[in-house]
């Protein structure tokens, strides 16, 4: 089975081609065998790198803005030139997307239909940057490959079934009724990294009190018990909880009626304000990368130093508030590329809960560990670096979506 996956985000895109020929799915990722990538993130033009199992590479500068015209050169390098890895587009059996936002309603993976496609539109307000890149690449992909089979996996089903006690705000009962509450995001990547995590240490999933760390340009916790999730720090959307490159996490909703009021400002200000230029790159007044970061603080600037420590700071919180949720942890798991590539912050933010018996191996910290457990052998919980895989957790989704209908 020929799976396409398509993870679109707002100024970039990773597809993946995987081949799943066994009757069960392979306990680990398999290697697709066609990844591209496209950075937008260059007004007016898009960066292009494809890669294949067996080595080719494609590197291109195109100048367009439609993501239409885009996925449409992609899939013309599955099957020309130099990084052909299928004879005809017909070869794919079905297309994965990964969905920012699914709402209430989507507590699962679906086949998209018109109306799937409708509800992720409506959804889009919850999160303008991504749903309707979503919807874009649904529109290209039925452009040029007809009525293959679709299907929706949605960050937020994993976090459906958070208790209410956590998910629910405390404002007006009404407003609830009108679905604002917390989903959680980073679903995808979450359920991933804990089945990976159970597969590394040989135990079953549903054993273990795990917190999850994705720790990117956005950043979000998850608390896992019984292989589900019970509690995240994402809400409503993908603006609360954790600092992060650009976004503000949870800040006290006083400071923006103080704005609006006092100062004038307007709800488009506020939101490039907490969207764009908070985070990291609102403190540091450098960037939103934590390696500049770390390179602004190597040069004794201040501003970043107390970006760090911010960062720091609001991590070991909300770390700690996920095992209050959880009372008690079994395991600690760092993904995402700063949770992948930043020894550092895992070093920073273990120091603060040696007092639950957490040891980390300092020597295994620093040697850029991937899909390892990186903890004393005395430590009480094991903390693991994973490499997140939400590519090929679409890919699963979608091969068990063919295997049911």
């Amino acid at each position: 089975m020929k799976i396409l996956v398509l993870n679109a985000g707002s100024s970039s895109q990773k597809s993946c081609l995987y081949d799943i020929s066994s009757e069960t799915l392979p306990q680990e990722a398999v290697k697709p065998l066609w990844e591209a990538k496209v950075d937008w993130s260059h007004q007016g033009k898009a960066e292009i790198e494809v890669k294949t199992a067996s080595g080719e590479y494609l590197q291109e500068e195109i100048s367009t803005d439609s993501r239409l015209e885009i996925t449409a050169h992609l899939l013309n390098t599955l099957h020309q030139g130099s990084t052909q890895v299928i004879n005809q587009l017909s070869e794919i059996d079905i297309v994965g997307h990964r969905v920012v936002h699914g709402g209430r309603e989507y507590r699962d993976s679906v086949l998209i239909t018109e109306d799937v496609k409708n509800a992720i539109a409506n959804l889009s307000f919850l999160a303008p940057e991504h749903n309707p890149a979503n919807l874009e690449g649904m529109t290209a992909i039925a452009q040029h490959l007809g009525n293959i089979p679709q299907v929706a996996v949605f960050d937020t089903a994993f976090h459906s079934q958070i208790p209410d006690a956590a998910a629910i705000y405390p404002i007006p009962y009404e407003l609830v009724e009108q679905g604002i509450r917390r989903y959680g995001f980073h679903g995808i990547s979450h359920q991933y990294c804990a089945n990976r995590a159970a597969q590394i240490l040989n135990q079953d999933l549903a054993s273990l009190r795990l917190i999850n760390c994705h720790l990117g340009n956005g950043c979000s916790l998850a608390a896992i018990k019984n292989g589900r999730s019970i509690d995240t720090t994402m809400g409503f959307t993908p603006l609360d909880g954790l600092m992060m490159g650009s976004r503000s996490g949870a800040v006290d909703p006083g400071i923006l009626i103080y704005l609006i009021q006092k100062k004038n400002y307007t709800p488009e200000q506020l939101d490039i304000i907490l969207n764009k230029e908070s985070g990291l790159r609102g403190i540091s007044g450098v960037s939103g990368d934590l390696r500049q970061i770390r390179d602004a603080i190597s040069q004794g600037n201040e501003r970043a130093q107390l970006a760090l420590d911010i960062y720091i700071h609001r991590l070991k919180y909300y770390i700690g508030a996920m095992v209050a949720s959880l009372e008690g942890l079994d395991v600690l798991v760092f993904t995402g590329g700063v949770g992948e590539n930043a020894s550092e912050v895992r070093k920073l933010a273990c120091e603060g809960f040696s007092f639950l018996g957490l040891q980390l191996d300092n020597n295994k910290n620093e040697h850029q560990p991937i899909d390892m457990d990186i903890s004393s052998v005395n430590s009480t919980v094991r903390v693991l670096v994973i490499h997140t895989q939400e590519d090929w957790q679409i890919a699963c989704e979608c091969w068990q979506q063919m295997r049911k209908n």
